[in-house]
């Protein structure tokens, strides 16, 4: 049993690196990615600690794009993961650096939609629970700990989702890009729970994952804790189709999602194979040889 979709404090997730290694291991995992949103520290700092421990660990990352052309909000967010089984190319973090300052352009202006609505959260106080990455978990919980809202999903519901009173659109890279920037520093790029594409026509969800693998996209999760059987079936039929590997994980994130488990994601009614991982590492490899 394996895990490719899990997040620490280095970007919105509760557990430090050295302790989602422990939690790995006591949840009987046999393989661990790390994929903190846009930042690869998460898993550059777990690499050294999971070896130490036996753990196989990939190290990966969580890439924030935008379809900024469709015409509804809530379906522009895409986002990617990137597997790297070698360091990545330097240019590849050089680049992820740019990405932290439109976020924290972002997070500026939701701490001031905020601020106009009564309900002020500075933007540091933001920061000093994001440590390396602030994201919009973060504001949610200081307006759940001031008691604005009773909890981080109402925050979302009504304040920080796409739709929202205080939501802030950020600057993020086109999905293709982002997947050309991942393939270019030696990853494999996969997107992240199709069923958030919110895509209710099959046809015009499978267009747009069309392009997605015309741009280069080499995989597709296909378990992860909002993929119930029937998006699960979908979803491993278009790897198919497509002839793309097949990822999976939880999406664990420790308290902030405390309903979604290591391995197990939410329903605990999936278990993603190791075999999963082998294949994503064959086919990175034979991409590598492709490139040289």
């Amino acid at each position: 049993m394996i895990d490719l979709h899990t997040h620490t404090t280095a970007s919105d997730g509760t557990d430090t690196p050295a302790q989602i290694i422990e939690n790995a291991l006591a949840a009987g995992l046999e393989a661990l990615a790390i994929t903190d949103h846009d930042t690869l520290l998460g898993s550059d700092e777990a690499l050294p600690l999971a070896a130490a421990r036996g753990l196989r660990l990939v190290r990966g990352l969580e890439l924030s794009t935008r379809r900024s052309a469709d015409p509804a909000p809530e379906c522009r967010s895409v986002h990617i993961l990137g597997y790297f089984f070698e360091e990545p190319a330097p240019a590849f973090r050089g680049w992820l650096e740019t990405l932290r300052s439109e976020r924290r352009t972002r997070n500026a202006g939701i701490s001031a939609k905020l601020a106009a609505l009564g309900m002020p959260v500075e933007l540091e106080e933001a920061e000093a629970l994001g440590r390396n990455i602030t994201s919009r978990p973060h504001f949610a919980r200081l307006m759940r700990d001031k008691g604005y809202v009773p909890t981080m999903q109402h925050a979302f519901d009504v304040y920080l989702g796409e739709t929202g009173l205080a939501y802030v659109e950020r600057a993020d890279p086109e999905p293709e890009e982002g997947i050309r920037r991942i393939r270019e520093a030696g990853g494999i790029a996969s997107l992240a729970h199709a069923f958030r594409l919110n895509k209710r026509d099959p046809a015009e969800e499978e267009s747009i994952l069309a392009g997605f693998v015309q741009a280069g996209l080499g995989a597709i999760e296909v378990w992860h804790s909002d993929h119930d059987l029937s998006s699960r079936s979908r979803y491993t039929n278009l790897a198919k189709k497509f002839n793309l590997a097949m990822t999976g994980g939880s999406d664990y994130h420790g308290a902030h999602k405390p309903d979604v488990r290591l391995g197990r994601g939410r329903h605990s009614d999936w278990r993603v194979p190791l075999s999963v991982l082998d294949d994503l590492h064959a086919r990175a490899v034979h991409a590598e040889r492709r490139r040289q």
